[in-house]
């Protein structure tokens, strides 16, 4: 008998301790253990939360930002890490589920910069590890592209839980692929706010529109709930980045905030929005409520033509180098690991 879970969830629309990835990671698992005390069994945090969303680049010309880079580069993460392992152990002394985005730093290169996102389970492991595909926009000074070997959902107590990064939620072949997967309760990163334009030019990038359309559809296609969670940009940061450039302070103040709200089935919210203050969003959700409109469009399932249309995923992970070690006995060369 399957059974459908109902449980409560928490949004962290919280802001990071700006460019310091231990504070933040000491942040994140204070917020934690705040949510299981409020009876949340899953916790989930914004866009690149540590240490911090490079909306800088969407402030000044990159030859101006070359210390922010530097400084990003030095704090980004690795996975697996000493900053995630301390995650882990929060999730699993509270018996809480975290999904937390993070700037992943590697060791084969001292200026490669991934838009990264773990998901973790209550017993501290780690489920899944997604690299944002592709870089939106300006973010692709900062970061590298990433590949299909985190496009996975992972089955557990309390649903198939799935996530995408951002802007990967307007790609309707990532979103089909998790959904594929029988993705009940999807998890929908973003920034605090991502300025395209000068406001006082009055065509600025909507992030809370842009938001709302890709949840509700992604919500509705999929007959499943989202968490929406977006960062929050602190006075401490907006008066950093402020203080670079004359401009910098208005266009981050006019510019629209990202939202954090949960989705239900239907595509209509079940929650409240967190939008103008840092805080840990709330609400029940109750998978039996993703069955009855797979009756109605189920495109995962007989609302589909497989018959027609076929799509392949390639889920391996890229990787800089491949080295191969010789077998002193038989001089057979064979990958390192086998």
């Amino acid at each position: 008998m399957i059974e459908y879970p109902a449980y409560k969830v928490a949004a962290a629309h919280a802001a990071p301790v700006f460019m310091d990835a231990a504070a933040t990671i000491d942040k994140a698992c204070s917020l934690i253990r705040e949510a299981a005390r409020n009876g949340a069994e899953f916790v989930a945090f914004p866009e690149t939360y540590v240490p911090a969303f490079p909306v800088w680049c969407a402030l000044q010309a990159p030859i101006h930002n070359h210390d922010l880079f530097r400084q990003l580069a030095a704090s980004a993460i690795r996975a697996p890490g000493p900053e995630l392992a301390a995650v882990a152990d929060a999730a699993r002394e509270t018996g809480v589920f975290v999904s937390i985005g993070f700037n992943e730093g590697s060791d084969s290169s001292v200026g490669c910069v991934w838009n990264s996102n773990a998901l973790i389970g209550d017993d501290g492991r780690v489920l899944s590890h997604h690299r944002k595909l592709v870089p939106t926009f300006y973010e692709k000074l900062i970061w590298a592209p990433g590949d299909g070997a985190g496009l996975q959902v992972s089955d557990t107590r309390i649903g198939r839980l799935g996530m995408l990064i951002c802007g990967e939620n307007t790609n309707p072949l990532a979103r089909y692929t998790l959904m594929a997967q029988g993705e009940q309760v999807h998890v929908s990163t973003y920034p605090p706010k991502w300025p395209t334009h000068d406001p006082a030019a009055g065509a600025n990038y909507d992030l809370e529109h842009a938001i709302r359309l890709r949840a509700g559809a992604h919500s509705f296609e999929g007959k499943l709930f989202n968490v929406v969670v977006s960062g929050f940009l602190d006075k401490t940061a907006r008066d950093l980045l402020a203080a670079r450039d004359p401009d910098a302070g208005r266009i981050l103040d006019e510019s629209p905030r990202g939202v954090s709200v949960v989705i239900g089935p239907d595509g209509a919210p079940v929650s409240d929005t967190l939008r103008d203050s840092e805080g840990l969003l709330y609400a029940d959700i109750d998978l039996s409520a993703c069955v009855e409109p797979k009756q109605y469009h189920d495109v995962t399932g007989g609302y589909n033509r497989f018959d027609i249309f076929k799509l392949t995923v390639d889920r391996s992970a890229r990787r800089p180098v491949s080295f191969e070690a010789s077998d002193p006995a038989s001089g057979i060369m064979r990958p390192n690991g086998d």
